[in-house]
């Protein structure tokens, strides 16, 4: 069963990488043939003789370009959102539950981007030399406000959250928090059973915001002694202050990312015969530039991530009550989320966050062996994980 089910696994992530890839090679030449086909030219002048105020011609630009783009690039959004998570029996939503997440998501969306695109296009138009450096700025404190903000007033939007009532695993939170140094302010668990037959967890907010959430398909398919595994993993990126590097490291990546697009986009401008940093037809070019821009540093950010990946299991390893559960996690979650345990090693290099579940595994065996910790036979031939998903089915063809 378990190894039918990582067969399942690998063939629903190379469908996914196609998937991925090839929306990201379509929006590429979708940009391109807007850029120099001469579409986004045509558009500034058909939006400046609907309207005078440059701000309102901004939004018009945008909500013109953004939905083209948006319906071109519909069917990549329907066939792996939608059509692939149901081929391989993983989501529980209608067609028209995932619409309306859809919708609710882009206004969402919108709402949020609106005041950060007004503001950038100010200082590209007040400070087109030092507009970069200001925009990053803003950036830092948007994510930080959005992190105050997210848990209560976004997520309950699409999640319905009430407080953990398990008290044993309360206390075992609560024993580990005290090792982290921090106060255990709410724990929450969510319908993520609406959406998927997919588990997770997370620490999520700032400041006074900050809680952790628990999927109920993770507090029904987990044992106390993996859930608790699980929440010692969060604990150790809260521990190593990876929280605040990745903040620090993310802010420092924007600085950069934005000079590096300020400088190339100003060398460009009389290429795409622009009128300036400001002119509406530039917007796509500077799209282009962070695009290629973030495609090269995200490698480099994934090096990081799983760097930091890696000292958090080996904290959730010498804290758990019981380390062992460390593996049969690993192994439901490859099960319930149909992970690929052992992705291409270029693949990962380039696209995974985290480290291989594999690699993940044998650092966990090893570390058993080391504390003299026998690994039992259930855990070690996967037959936990194995009864994790019997109920799940096979994919429909």
């Amino acid at each position: 069963m378990a190894e039918e089910r990582q067969k399942l696994a690998k063939k629903y992530e190379k469908i996914h990488l196609i998937l991925d890839v090839g929306e990201t090679v379509v929006s590429l030449f979708l940009l391109l043939g807007f850029i120099f086909l001469g579409y986004s030219l045509r558009l500034r002048e058909t939006v400046a003789a609907w309207s005078s105020h440059p701000y309102l011609q901004l939004l018009i630009y945008i909500a013109v370009w953004g939905m083209a783009f948006s319906v071109l690039l519909f069917p990549f959004s329907f066939i792996s959102g939608y059509w692939v998570e149901h081929k391989f029996n993983l989501s529980n939503q209608s067609l028209r539950a995932w619409l309306w997440e859809k919708l609710k998501m882009l206004a969402v969306g919108i709402l949020l981007f609106i005041p950060i695109v007004l503001i950038f296009y100010y200082l590209l138009r007040t400070t087109p030399h030092t507009w970069w450096l200001w925009t990053a700025l803003v950036l830092f404190f948007f994510s930080i406000l959005i992190g105050r903000i997210a848990p209560q007033l976004i997520f309950p939007l699409f999640y319905k959250f009430e407080p953990l009532e398990n008290d044993s695993l309360l206390q075992r939170m609560r024993r580990l928090a005290g090792i982290g140094k921090f106060r255990l302010q709410g724990v929450y668990r969510f319908n993520m059973s609406k959406t998927t037959k997919k588990a997770n967890a997370a620490f999520t907010g700032l400041g006074k915001s900050k809680r952790i959430i628990l999927g109920d398909t993770l507090l029904e398919k987990f044992s106390n002694d993996e859930i608790e595994v699980v929440f010692a993993h969060e604990v150790g990126h809260y521990v190593h202050k990876h929280i605040l590097q990745g903040i620090l490291i993310g802010t420092l990546t924007t600085f950069i990312t934005l000079y590096l697009a300020y400088k190339a986009y100003a060398g460009s401008l009389g290429y795409f015969s622009l009128q300036g940093m400001a002119d509406l037809a530039g917007l796509p070019v500077l799209s282009l530039i962070l695009a290629f821009l973030g495609f090269i540093s995200s490698p480099l950010s994934n090096i990081l991530s799983r760097s930091r990946e890696r000292i958090a299991d080996r904290f959730a390893l010498e804290h758990s009550t019981h380390p062992a559960a460390f593996i049969s996690a690993m192994q439901k979650l490859a099960a319930l989320n149909l992970s690929d345990k052992e992705p291409n090693a270029l693949i990962e290099f380039l696209f995974h966050s985290h480290p291989a579940l594999s690699k993940r595994i044998a650092m966990a065996e090893k570390y058993l062996k080391e504390k003299n910790i026998p690994i039992p036979d259930r855990i070690a031939n996967g037959t936990e994980a194995e009864a994790a998903t019997s109920d799940q089915g096979e994919i429909t063809e």
